[in-house]
């Protein structure tokens, strides 16, 4: 299992455009995902769940994978996270 914090750093926060993309590129890998924030943890490739967390800038959430491609899956993940969704 890989766990790992990161920070929301883009300024619209975790929004709807973000949130699809994070469930679409979890969805590429077999490892389950799933993030936790204040508490509660969603499973990270169902869309509800991603947008039910409503981060705004700032957020810290621990990102959770395992499974036989984590190592990838974490890669790619943190990665997106790390660079603001491309928005930062």
């Amino acid at each position: 299992m890989i766990v790992q914090e990161v920070i929301i750093r883009n300024s619209a926060g975790l929004h709807t455009r973000p949130a699809a993309a994070v469930v679409k590129l979890a969805s590429r890998f077999k490892s389950d995902f799933f993030i936790e924030m204040d508490g509660s943890e969603i499973n990270a490739k169902s869309i509800i769940g991603v947008m039910s967390l409503a981060a705004p800038k700032g957020s810290r959430m621990v990102l959770k994978l395992e499974g036989e491609d984590e190592a990838e899956a974490a890669r790619h993940l943190i990665e997106f996270f790390e660079q603001g969704f491309g928005e930062a």
